[in-house]
């Protein structure tokens, strides 16, 4: 039997050819040409126009034209979602309660963050109570079981029964979808997309037209056969997901592994998740044993006990969890004409306008002075809670003051000076009260005075960013005497 040949099809304008070129020879456009399978020709047949009024009797129910296929909505049937436990709970919180049958997860990070690892605890976890088959195209089998013997050397006798447990290397594509067809396992793991080949195409492994025929073919077989399929993908220099893009479309939730590779901690997230909330957030820590969950990562974030000048203490919230995070802010005398600004965990467009702001309203002259910010733990904060603490610490460290203890901050900073509130204020105290804090100012008009005296908390509000910096300083600190 001839193998089946390919084309080269343009994304700009659709023209095809046989032989890849640069340029496109029909629009000029430059490296637009993708490899795709060459389908057989398309049945006349099928493309013939239904006569009008054959398909008005076939809308009316009548026997003539095509059978009509579409159903009202009332009356598709409706099946229980049966999730299955990943075995742990920061994963399966990303996932939105665990996995769903059928559906396709895709898992990115860059190399050596813990991906792979991740993912074998995970299967060594679930075959105590489903059968799993862990597809290796980047390992042989023997380097996969001993990383399995490393991380888990109780796993053949208390969790996992070989049995259940299936190893497979190999990257050819054809011998993948067979093993799959045979096993017909409730989760499958595939390490990774960017190394299966698929012997029809002429390209290389990791190419856009391997990575989308590739997933395009193990996601039929997923949705047939009700297996949840986990994808490892590789990430590129700028740490966006290598491939095509139609990749993260194809898939129903995509997750994100990172972190620090020379710190402990890893962080999930959810980017796309069509089972469960996005934006939210597993703790893992990297030990000798694998990856171990991290059950209060408040804890992990906050810095010691002596409180020192420039830092204070926000409550994030990544999805449903809060955050209790430490905040480090250094400002000093600029020796350059223009002065620095560096950020960490934070946005350093979201730090210029903070300075902007206390500059206007608080007469600081804080364009004179170098400013450097850092979230303690390598964490990533992005939602604007985060203001009134980035300025506090600002100011504290241009002050050479120190918080009083257990003081936590939150409050979005507007242009005008002014503190807007923020969202899951009461779920921030409550995180905060559970930590020993006893002191937390929030924007006015947060109607939260009697669940903070409930929680023990102080509750000092504020209108504007200079009342709240003069209930967490106990100075003013526009006033050069502080």
């Amino acid at each position: 039997m001839a193998k089946p040949s390919s084309v080269f099809v343009c994304t700009s304008c659709g023209a095809q050819t046989r032989q890849f070129f640069g340029k496109c020879a029909a629009c000029g456009s430059w490296n637009t040409l993708v490899e795709q399978k060459a389908g057989p020709a398309a049945d006349s047949r099928r493309r013939r126009p239904v006569a009008a009024a054959a398909g008005v009797k076939a809308l009316e129910g009548g026997s003539a034209g095509q059978p009509r296929r579409s159903e009202p909505i009332q009356a598709v049937g409706e099946r229980a979602l049966q999730r299955l436990s990943s075995g742990y709970g920061e994963f399966d919180r990303v996932l939105g309660g665990g996995l769903v049958p059928g559906s396709l997860v895709l898992v990115g990070g860059d190399p050596g963050i813990g991906k792979s690892t991740l993912l074998l605890q995970s299967a060594c976890s679930m075959a105590g109570r489903a059968s799993v088959l862990y597809v290796s195209a980047e390992e042989s089998a023997q380097q996969v079981k001993l990383r399995w013997r490393r991380l888990a050397p109780t796993t053949q006798t208390d969790v996992a029964p070989s049995a259940n447990f299936q190893l497979l290397a190999e990257t050819d594509l054809e011998l993948v979808l067979q093993e799959l067809e045979s096993l017909r396992p409730a989760v499958a793991i595939i390490d990774s997309i960017q190394a299966l080949h698929d012997g029809e195409l002429a390209s290389a492994p990791g190419s856009v037209a391997q990575v989308r025929e590739c997933a395009a073919a193990l996601a039929r077989i997923a949705k047939r056969q009700d297996t949840a399929l986990l994808l490892v993908g590789h990430v590129t220099k700028e740490g966006a997901l290598a491939g095509p893009k139609v990749l993260e479309h194809l898939v129903d939730a995509v997750l994100t592994f990172e972190g620090d590779r020379f710190a402990s901690h890893r962080l999930l997230r959810a980017v796309k998740n069509r089972f469960g909330a996005t934006h939210e957030l597993g703790v893992f820590e990297m030990r000798d044993r694998g990856l171990a969950e991290v059950t209060n990562p408040s804890e992990l974030f906050l810095g010691g006990d002596e409180p020192s000048a420039g830092t204070a203490t926000i409550v994030a919230c990544e999805g449903t969890r809060p955050l209790v995070v430490e905040l480090q802010a250094l400002v000093s005398t600029t020796s350059y004409a223009s002065p620095r600004r560096s950020a960490t965990g934070i946005a350093v467009g979201r730090l210029h306008q903070i300075l902007a702001v206390l500059e206007k309203h608080l007469g600081l002259p804080l364009s004179r002075f170098d400013c450097y910010l850092a979230v303690a733990g390598g964490l990533e904060v992005e939602e604007p809670a985060a203001d009134l603490g980035v300025a506090t610490a600002v100011v504290a460290s241009y002050r050479d003051l120190t918080l009083p203890p257990g003081t936590v901050l939150v409050g979005e900073l507007g242009l005008g000076g002014q503190l807007r509130p923020v969202g899951q204020l009461e779920l921030r105290l409550q995180e905060a009260a559970r930590l020993g804090f006893t002191r937390a100012v929030l924007p006015k008009g947060s109607g939260l005075a009697k669940t903070a005296a409930s929680l023990g908390l102080q509750l000092l509000e504020a209108g504007t960013v200079a009342e709240a910096l003069v209930a967490a300083l106990g100075v003013n600190p526009a006033d050069d005497r502080a």
